[in-house]
């Protein structure tokens, strides 16, 4: 695993890279307190979902929180289930999933991955779960 240190050091070195390819002007990195090594990227002046990056041995795991179970419709649920299954191979380098009670998208790297790989797949997950939050509303309470 490359550390606390390391992934936060070719995090914040992927910057540049995000911001170019999201046209956002401002991208943050903060370590979070534990005992596994978590990086927050965060989008402060934009509507963006944060993204937690963490080294799971084998690979870069990037992960950005959608909603909770609460937040759904209850009638919607199955709907929304089944729609999600049914977009899950058409989000480029991201999957749905489910951490505890909430709803996720993932991407993974190689742990070897360049900090321009870094950049495309977080700004990637980061139009994913923009773009999800947008469709999917009609499933969700306001």
């Amino acid at each position: 695993m490359p550390g606390q240190k390391k992934l936060q050091n070719l995090t914040e070195r992927s910057i540049p890279g995000i911001r170019k390819h999201l046209g956002v002007a401002r991208v943050d990195v903060d370590v979070l307190p534990g005992e596994v090594p978590v990086v927050e990227v965060s989008f402060p002046d934009s509507d963006r979902q944060s993204i937690y990056i963490t080294d799971a041995g084998a690979q870069l795991l990037c992960i950005a929180y959608l909603w909770r179970d609460a937040d759904v419709i209850s009638k919607q649920r199955a709907a929304l289930m089944e729609t999600l299954l049914d977009l899950n191979p058409s989000v480029p380098l991201s999957s749905f999933g489910r951490i505890d009670d909430h709803f996720v998208l993932v991407g993974a790297l190689s742990p070897a991955a360049s900090v321009d790989d870094l950049a495309l797949e977080l700004a990637t997950l980061s139009d994913n779960a923009h773009d999800a939050l947008t469709t999917l509303a009609d499933f969700l309470k306001r």
